[in-house]
C-alpha cells in the first residue's frame, strides 16, 4: 500500500539532517528514526477502509475531502 519512504516526512525540519542519505537508509533505519522522533512521520495519513489503494499523505484539505466523498 505505502512504503516507509513515503511515510517518512522528508520535508520536516527534523529530517534536514537525513535528506542527503535518502535512498541509502534502510526501511528499518527509517522506522527507527520515526520511533525516536515522531515528527518524522508524515501526517495526516488518510486511508479508505473500503479501498486501501486510495490514500492521502499530508495535509492537503482538498485531497482529504475528495477521498472522503467518493
Amino acid at each position: 500500500m505505502l512504503t516507509i519512504d513515503e511515510l517518512f516526512s522528508w520535508r520536516s525540519p527534523s529530517a534536514k539532517q537525513y535528506r542527503d542519505q535518502r535512498g541509502e537508509l534502510s526501511e528499518s533505519d527509517l522506522i527507527d528514526l520515526m520511533i525516536g522522533e515522531p515528527r518524522l512521520i508524515r501526517r495526516p495519513i488518510t486511508i479508505r477502509t473500503d479501498d486501501p489503494s486510495r490514500h492521502v499523505l499530508g495535509g492537503k484539505k482538498a485531497d482529504i475531502e475528495a477521498i472522503a466523498q467518493a
